[in-house]
C-alpha cells in the first residue's frame, strides 16, 4: 500500500515550485489563482525572493502548501495515495490531496492559520527547542516538572523530540534535559511556540474558519496528527485539525500505525525530503521516495 506524506514548515527554499510553473499550464493556473486568493504575488516570493522574505510565516506556510498541493495535482493518475498524513502544516495540503478540502478553500484555510499563528506568537515571547538522543518519556517528565508552559510539541522520531512553551520554560527544560542526559537540547529560529498552549488564540480564530468551510468525505483514510489513525469522517477530521494548533505533532505514532495498516511505500510529495528520513529512521523496513512526475 501507497502512504503519500506532505512536508511541514521548514522545508521552504528559493526557487521552490518554479519547475513545476515553467513545465505544466495547470500549474501555472493554480498559481496565478493563488496570487489572486492571496492577494500578493507569492510566486514572487516563492520563485525569485530572498531567504528572509520566504521564512515569514504569513508567506512559508502557503507556500509549502501550494508546492506540494500543485505537485500531486500535476502528477494526475501517477497520484494514487491508499493513506495520507501531513506534518503539521502538511495536513492541510493532504486534504487537499485526498479530496477533503477544495484547492481554493485549503489556501484561504493555510492563509488564515498563518496569519493566526503570527499574532499568537506576537502575544508573548514564546519558543521551541530539538531535543536529541532521549526516550519521550524522560521528555515528558522533565516538561512536566519545570515551572511554566513548556510541553512536547513534535515527536519527529524515535530520540528525537521538539518542546514548545515560553522562553524561560524551556530555556530551563534544556538545560535539565541535558543534565538527563541528552545528546543535544538546541533551540530552534522559530517565531514562536508552535503546538502548545500557547497557540489557544490561534485556534480559536482557526476553529471559527474550519467551521465555516465545507469538507467532503475523503477518497482515502488521513493519519491525523492529534489522533495518529486513520480517519475518514468529515466531522472528526474538522475537530482534529482545530485541535492540532494546540496539540502536539505525533508523527512517530501516525507512521508506525500507518505501517500496521499496510503501508508499505511512503512518498513524499513537496519540498524537501526531512519525512523520508524520519519515515526511515521510524521504521526501516518502510520504502522511501519523493514524488516524481513520469
Amino acid at each position: 500500500m501507497n502512504a503519500y506524506i506532505f512536508p511541514g514548515q521548514g522545508a521552504q527554499f528559493v526557487g521552490m515550485g518554479l519547475d513545476l510553473y515553467e513545465e505544466y499550464p495547470l500549474a501555472q493556473e493554480l498559481f496565478e489563482r493563488a496570487n489572486a486568493i492571496l492577494d500578493f504575488s507569492i510566486t514572487d516570493v516563492m520563485f525569485e525572493g530572498t531567504p528572509e522574505d520566504l521564512k515569514q510565516t504569513k508567506v512559508t506556510q502557503p507556500a509549502i502548501f501550494l508546492h506540494s498541493v500543485i505537485l500531486s495535482k500535476v502528477l494526475g493518475a501517477n497520484f494514487a495515495p491508499d493513506m495520507v498524513a501531513g506534518h503539521s502544516l502538511g495536513e492541510f495540503s493532504a486534504l487537499v490531496a485526498n479530496g477533503t478540502l477544495n484547492f481554493e478553500d485549503g489556501l484561504k484555510l493555510v492563509s488564515q492559520r498563518a496569519l493566526a499563528m503570527q499574532k499568537a506568537c506576537e502575544l508573548q515571547p514564546s519558543t521551541m527547542a530539538a531535543v536529541l538522543g532521549l526516550d519521550d518519556e524522560v521528555v515528558e517528565q522533565v516538561c512536566a516538572a519545570v515551572n511554566g508552559i513548556v510541553v512536547p510539541a513534535n515527536y519527529n522520531c524515535p530520540g528525537q523530540l521538539v518542546i514548545s512553551g515560553e522562553v524561560e520554560a524551556v530555556n530551563e527544560a534544556c538545560e535539565k534535559l541535558k543534565e538527563a542526559g541528552a545528546r543535544r537540547a538546541l533551540l530552534l529560529p522559530v517565531g514562536g511556540a508552535f503546538h502548545s498552549p500557547l497557540m489557544e488564540p490561534a485556534r480559536e480564530e482557526l476553529a471559527a474558519a474550519i467551521e465555516n468551510t465545507t469538507f467532503n468525505e475523503p477518497d482515502c483514510p488521513i493519519y491525523q496528527n492529534v489522533t495518529t489513525t486513520a480517519i475518514t469522517n468529515s466531522v472528526d477530521i474538522k475537530q482534529n485539525l482545530i485541535a492540532q494548533l494546540t496539540a502536539p505533532v505525533k508523527w512517530t505514532q501516525s507512521v508506525q500505525n500507518m505501517v500496521k495498516d499496510g503501508a508499505l511505500n511512503f512518498v513524499e510529495v513537496g519540498p524537501g525530503k526531512v519525512l523520508q528520513g524520519l519515515v526511515r529512521k521510524i521504521e526501516p523496513i518502510a520504502n522511501t521516495a519523493s514524488a516524481v512526475i513520469a
